[in-house]
């Protein structure tokens, strides 16, 4: 490790040991605010409820008036030059990417029809959850048609570099695009790093904010250190994408099948979150799903990143209203109430 990264990662536990408990979460809240009005950018330029052809012009009746916002709306941060949640919803359950085993990918492909991707996203409309880390493949650009169609909006925080994005980029003007966090940590164990500098560069063109998508707090830390002209950082909190000889580094001989999840991993990730003065998204805080206190996961992650900082979240509403009970969570613990 170099002693720049050295360094920058000492100074993160030096911020990190001043970090207060509820009183620095009620600090870091802004007042709750009803849902977007307004298509600003980002948002696309939908028609308004009950417009068009319904849910993805499948011919069924118009969709009905959006159900009135909550009196529970998740605070907002700045971000850029607009107001975004500091939850977003993230979108791995509505295509199947379970990060679990392949049953529940089916699973979840067989529940995520398309009108169940267009009522999770405007629950969470009614909680002030305006952001969306968007997936542009797939299904991905008709479910949000659909959703724009019936006057849901959303502020766009892309997953890039999935595919030719040229088209959807000049159609849809998403807020934020970043280089998807498994690309970038492939990129850095194989010394192609400048491939996604050039990535960066070039979008910077669009109009939209830039950014850098990592498992891994040291692809965080040398991006920061170079001074990449980035404006911001998708940050997972644990580092599933180890090599083979970095795992038996951790683990030894005793790896487990699948991804690999290790407890330790979210404190070092957190260090470099409260380091950076850009604003960061954290995610994977469930461990996609394992971890069994849902509760401490959230009050550690947002006790952990910065006032301007947010969480990307998957939705899994199959047993209960994980929208609601995450956006009640949030404001609880952003609010002190």
């Amino acid at each position: 490790m170099s002693d720049t990264r050295r360094n920058f990662f000492h100074s993160a536990a030096a911020i990190a040991a001043g970090l207060g408990g509820a009183a620095t979460l009620a600090a870091q809240a802004t007042p709750p605010q009803a849902p977007p009005q307004g298509a600003g950018r980002g948002f696309g330029q939908g028609q308004g409820p009950g417009q068009g052809q319904g849910r993805g012009g499948r011919g069924q009746q118009p969709a009905g008036p959006p159900k009135p916002a909550s009196e529970v709306q998740v605070p907002k941060m700045k971000f850029g030059n607009i107001e975004i949640s500091r939850l977003l919803c993230g979108c791995n359950e509505f295509y199947g990417f379970s990060h679990f085993n392949s049953t529940l990918d089916q699973v979840m492909v067989e529940y995520y029809t398309p009108e169940r991707v267009c009522d999770v996203l405007h629950q969470c409309n009614r909680f002030g959850i305006n952001g969306f880390n968007f997936y542009s493949g797939g299904r991905g650009i008709p479910d949000f048609d659909a959703f724009l169609a019936e006057g849901g909006q959303m502020h766009l925080v892309v997953q890039g570099n999935i595919g030719d994005q040229t088209e959807f980029i000049k159609k849809y003007k998403p807020h934020a695009i970043y280089y998807q966090g498994d690309q970038t940590d492939r990129a850095y164990h194989t010394g192609q790093m400048d491939t996604v500098k050039e990535w960066c560069k070039k979008m910077r063109d669009t109009g939209s904010m830039v950014g850098v998508g990592s498992h891994n707090p040291e692809v965080i830390a040398t991006v920061e250190e170079q001074n990449w002209d980035v404006d911001f950082y998708a940050c997972c909190v644990y580092n599933r994408t180890r090599t083979n000889d970095e795992w038996a580094k951790v683990l030894g001989e005793e790896r487990a099948e699948g991804e690999g999840y290790v407890r330790g991993d979210p404190p070092k990730m957190y260090k470099v979150i409260q380091a950076t003065k850009k604003p960061c998204f954290a995610f994977k805080i469930l461990a996609a799903g394992r971890v069994t206190n849902v509760e401490q996961a959230f009050r550690t992650a947002y006790q952990s990143i910065k006032p301007i900082d947010g969480v990307f979240i998957g939705l899994w509403p199959r047993v209960r209203d994980q929208v609601r009970e995450n956006a009640e969570r949030v404001h609880r613990l952003l609010t002190n109430s």
